[in-house]
């Protein structure tokens, strides 16, 4: 299968295999006015399969949200068919936004105007817990 490289624009690289979807649509690309491609299952020698997402324009994207989905990504910045800042992901020490907490009780759920934040409690585990009644949220699924 052949898909073209990008001359100027974004490649999501490193995507686990089966996220890539989950990643286009929190990121909203379907309603971009450029070229998306999303390679799913793609042969990875390190990973065994991944997925890549390649868009063909210079957008700002939610890094906060892409290191907690998956902290192997990699972003590749592209200019003028030239790789020109790789970026590699990690889990990010805070979440403002992200996800919401569940709890019944948390202020998060009675005042709807609060901003949602959780702190990162075990790396290992990706655990988080909310900022605000210390409930624990586990990775993203």
């Amino acid at each position: 299968m052949n898909i073209d490289g990008v001359t100027t624009g974004i490649v999501l690289d490193h995507i686990k295999a089966g996220k890539s979807m989950q990643i286009y649509n929190y990121l909203g690309l379907d309603k971009l006015d450029c070229s998306v491609a999303v390679v799913q299952n793609v042969r990875s020698s390190k990973y065994g399969k991944k997925d890549i997402i390649k868009i063909d324009d210079e957008i700002e994207l939610d890094f906060e949200m892409l290191g907690y989905i998956d902290s192997n990504i990699t972003i590749n910045r592209v200019k003028d068919g030239v790789l020109t800042k790789k970026e590699h992901l990690e889990l990010p020490e805070t979440l403002t936004n992200v996800i919401k907490c569940k709890n019944p009780r948390c202020i998060t759920s009675v005042e709807q105007e609060i901003t949602h934040m959780f702190k990162l409690a075990d790396k290992e585990k990706k655990i988080y817990r909310c900022a605000y009644c210390d409930v624990e949220h586990k990775e993203y699924k």
